[in-house]
């Protein structure tokens, strides 16, 4: 008999989107005022709620959720809060209150973003985060 072969498919996971971690004490209706007044764009608050699904296809948690399109620009941005219903939108980084998501960001350098934020009063810390360091950004999926 002939031994079979197996071969195991692996695959790095590829993320379109830049991420940014945000400490905040604010409301984030505040802290979207002020990333709009500041960075002059126009992130509002979303009807509905930015759901996180468990394997069995079930919602685990809900988290509020800022977008704003940027047509001129062809980028999108996500202002998604970290805790909701006593959970966590990415459980590695609690100490995080909002997450920024940039999605096909061409216009911004990144670090350079992170230090204007740092600038609105509303803000006590942020940082920049490698989306592919996080295991549970794999799960992030906007529409």
């Amino acid at each position: 008999m002939s031994k079979t072969k197996k071969h195991i498919l692996q695959f790095d996971q590829e993320y379109d989107f830049e991420l940014i971690g945000i400490c905040s004490h604010h409301n984030d209706y505040r802290l979207a005022w002020g990333m709009n007044e500041l960075l002059g764009i126009g992130l509002t608050k979303t009807d509905e709620e930015h759901n996180v699904i468990n394997k069995k296809g079930e919602i685990q948690s809900q988290h509020s959720k800022y977008v704003f399109k940027d047509k001129e620009n062809l980028i999108t941005y996500y202002l998604v809060k970290n805790k909701g219903q006593g959970k966590y939108l990415i459980p590695e980084k609690p100490t995080i209150d909002y997450f920024l998501f940039l999605y096909d960001n061409h216009i911004w350098e990144i670090m350079e973003l992170n230090n204007q934020l740092k600038e609105i009063p509303s803000i006590l810390g942020s940082y920049v985060f490698e989306p592919m360091e996080l295991q549970s950004t794999e799960h992030i999926v906007f529409e």
